[in-house]
């Protein structure tokens, strides 16, 4: 499954995600794998891009992270797999 991840940081202060990614990385599960991030100007949010065969393994990820901010997840489709599934 493919996810859009709005990760929002706690009082918008990006420092403390960018230290832990310094000393310790992702730290994602086995079986999910990063694709992109964008994050917006101010630096208090960050878009990723993320695969995972399932929402249990993207909540454990989260767990290691939500001390320092909020998660939304979206499950999301590419647009060819979007129109593939409206042609059946």
């Amino acid at each position: 499954m493919l996810f859009m991840v709005i990760e929002r940081f706690h009082n918008n202060d990006v420092a403390p995600v960018g230290d832990r990614f310094r000393t310790s990385g992702r730290m994602l599960p086995e079986g999910v794998t990063y694709q992109a991030s964008w994050l917006d100007h101010a630096g208090s949010q960050c878009f990723q891009l993320v695969d995972a065969p399932s929402v249990e393994l993207m909540s454990a990820w989260i767990s290691r992270w939500n001390d320092l901010a909020d998660f939304e997840l979206i499950p999301v489709l590419t647009s060819a797999e979007f129109w593939e599934a409206r042609r059946t």
